[in-house]
């Protein structure tokens, strides 16, 4: 029988700063550190799965000035450095919409344990960042729903991931950015059928209650549409820094557990397995 596992394949192993580079953290010393942070709080089986705007070579895939700003590393530096480290080896791969050939010529080429699957940009515009925000009071906030679920719903379809990461970002900012007015399950139904259709994992994230929502990604009812529709889930935190690791995964595997599931998804070599769920310390 499968031992039971908590999973943390969501982190980054730099912060936020523009002035975090490699150098200083895909070392031995720095992935030790997280190793250490997920002993403390249980969770079994690491990976790490950096965002991929942050190399050189995302702009092989999109030209945008936040990438431009933003990409100074070089990938391959990264996949050596995890890959001989004792953490699984992924990455956070943006879903451009036009760019799937190129984004697979990069993600595809290179030897991930998974792949996680994010939509950040709709069109130029971020959904997660004041800089290029969409949230300007331009756009038709029920538009930009229907347009990010109809996104995801594509990402789901492109084959590319292994996981949708984050899979309701669109709530981020809570009351400070801008909700539907009419039920958020109306906007969930695109990316709901593509879910099912393709039986991509669906990542249970506790990042969310670190943001303005305060809220887990996904929200429970699109949860419950993901159940109904005989979703897998993947468990991350999408810690930017150790003490993130395993961030309130009680309130994270009560989530899980309150919509009976009982099995979480584990990643090698972009195999997909399940195994029994955990409970965190």
């Amino acid at each position: 029988m499968t031992d039971p596992v908590i999973t943390d394949y969501h982190l980054h192993l730099r912060g936020d700063e523009l002035s975090a580079r490699a150098e200083d953290h895909f070392t031995t010393e720095n992935i030790a550190r997280y190793l250490e942070a997920a002993g403390q709080v249980g969770v079994t089986d690491l990976g790490c799965a950096e965002h991929m705007y942050r190399f050189t070579e995302a702009l092989t895939v999109w030209r945008h000035p936040f990438w431009e700003e933003w990409a100074i590393d070089d990938i391959d530096q990264y996949v050596e450095a995890v890959r001989d480290s004792p953490i699984k080896l992924g990455i956070e791969g943006d879903f451009i919409v036009g760019a799937e050939e190129k984004l697979e010529s990069m993600l595809g080429s290179r030897p991930f344990d998974y792949v996680v699957g994010s939509v950040h940009f709709l069109g130029d515009y971020s959904l997660d960042t004041e800089d290029y925000t969409i949230w300007d009071g331009s756009q038709d906030p029920d538009e930009i729903w229907r347009r990010y679920f109809e996104t995801l719903a594509s990402a789901a379809r492109s084959g590319l991931f292994d996981i949708l990461a984050h899979p309701d970002l669109v709530k981020v900012w809570g009351r400070a950015g801008r909700l539907p007015s009419v039920d958020p399950r109306t906007m969930y139904e695109p990316a709901i059928e593509a879910i099912a259709e393709t039986g991509i994992a669906v990542e249970v994230s506790t990042a969310g209650l670190r943001k303005g929502v305060e809220e887990i990604y996904p929200a429970p009812a699109f949860m419950e549409m993901c159940v109904e529709a005989g979703a897998v889930f993947a468990l991350s935190s999408d810690a930017h820094e150790p003490d993130q690791i395993g961030f309130r995964y009680g309130e994270g595997i009560d989530f899980l557990n309150e919509h009976g599931i009982t099995e979480i998804a584990t990643f090698r070599d972009r195999v997909r397995t399940t195994a029994p769920l955990g409970n965190p310390k």
